[in-house]
């Protein structure tokens, strides 16, 4: 995302108002620093996936240091990592109250597709609004109406299909759609790396995953 290039050209058309995709983000080489920074021994185990979370500081000037530009504290102090092996995902759920209205997701290792739903007035899901194919290295930013009223899954898969311009919300923005031949994404290990505004915090040291100024 150049500097120049205003965060509305990468809306996501059909999904509902302030979600984007931005493909991309970040080089191969900053995608394999980021991997290595990953502290091979600090994973949660959880049932279908495995987590760490950490604090964490992003260099000035940094695209996603001023898209939390209007949060309270101005900057993203949280970043989960989540991993997800070919076969692995997430029941549709939400972010909640507890952060800022705005979340930047960052795509590791491999693509996978995920899933937007309306959410009910009991909270629960509702009906699927569209598909979201995450690119390895790209950027998914959700805030506003799109991070309060709607929920977001991850099928448990080991092959992403029926990809293409009428299944896919972000077909159009993709940086490269020939990488999926025949309607098809073969996922390999993919790590996530959410960045969030923690509203209320104690006091805590600068993270290991701060992403260098491009």
């Amino acid at each position: 995302m150049s500097p120049s290039t205003p965060l509305s050209a990468h809306r996501i058309p059909t999904l509902p108002e302030s979600m984007y995709y931005i493909p991309n983000f970040i080089s191969s080489a900053e995608e394999s620093a980021l991997l290595d920074k990953i502290p091979p021994n600090r994973w949660t185990p959880l049932a279908h996936r495995r987590l760490q979370a950490h604090p964490t500081s992003l260099h000035q000037g940094h695209t996603l240091l001023s898209l939390f530009a209007q949060t309270p504290h101005q900057a993203p102090n949280h970043c989960l990592i989540n991993e997800y092996l070919p076969g692995q995902g997430i029941m549709p759920h939400e972010d909640g109250p507890a952060y800022a209205p705005l979340v930047a997701t960052i795509s590791l290792g491999s693509a996978l597709v995920l899933d937007v739903y309306d959410k009910t007035e009991e909270g629960g899901r509702g009906e699927r609004l569209g598909r979201v194919l995450c690119e390895r290295g790209s950027l998914l930013v959700t805030e506003g109406e799109a991070y309060t009223a709607t929920l977001h899954g991850i099928e448990g898969c080991k092959v992403d299909g029926d990809l293409g311009p009428g299944t896919v919300a972000n077909w159009e923005l993709l940086g490269d759609p020939e990488a999926f031949p025949d309607g098809k994404n073969e996922r390999e290990r993919r790590v996530s790396l959410t960045y969030r505004d923690v509203l209320r915090v104690a006091k805590i040291g600068a993270g290991i995953l701060g992403v260098g100024r491009r």
